[in-house]
């Protein structure tokens, strides 16, 4: 008779209690393991942010995904965004079998997020470099390695819903 390990469902993978994260990456932290945290909206899912979170992924043991909250992205993006709540955002990157954990977070940049949960890595996509990531000064004081991961930017869920709107459908 074979083994098989239980895998967990999406919304398992997603924990918004920031305190019990915390904990549980403390306690990946002390058994030496690197723990990679990224951002973003990730409102329409798109083949930019699977490899992004892939590239991101392999450069740890544990993919956290931290994404904006409703508020937070309407702000970013503008009137209109998200096309889906962050409910339904986090579970569906959950989903994605690079990604170990999701949460939220309320702000529109994620340094009380990186001080809360103390990441060995932070990843951020090839829009950005490592002297423009929003959150650098705070994720160095942390001793957290930054990271630029995936493909040249070539997609974006602003542009995708901007092709969606200019089509006509009969």
């Amino acid at each position: 008779m074979a083994l098989v390990a239980k895998r967990l469902k999406a919304k398992d993978k997603v924990i918004t209690n920031l305190r019990t994260l915390a904990g549980t990456i403390e306690g990946l932290r002390s058994q030496g393991k690197a723990v990679v945290l990224t951002n973003g909206c990730f409102d329409l899912l798109h083949l930019g942010h699977v490899r992004c979170l892939e590239d991101a992924k392999s450069r740890g043991d544990f993919l956290i995904v931290a994404l904006n909250d409703d508020r937070a992205v309407t702000k970013l993006k503008g009137k209109g965004f998200p096309v889906n709540t962050v409910a339904d955002r986090m579970e569906t990157v959950a989903g994605l079998a690079s990604v170990d954990y999701v949460t939220c977070f309320e702000e529109e940049t994620a340094d009380s997020l990186l001080k809360k949960l103390q990441p060995t890595i932070y990843a951020k996509g090839t829009d950005y470099t490592e002297r423009t990531v929003p959150e650098r000064a705070t994720a160095k004081g942390l001793g957290a390695k930054i990271i630029i991961c995936g493909d040249k930017k070539q997609r974006s869920t602003t542009k995708t819903v901007q092709r969606i709107r200019k089509r006509k459908f009969d």
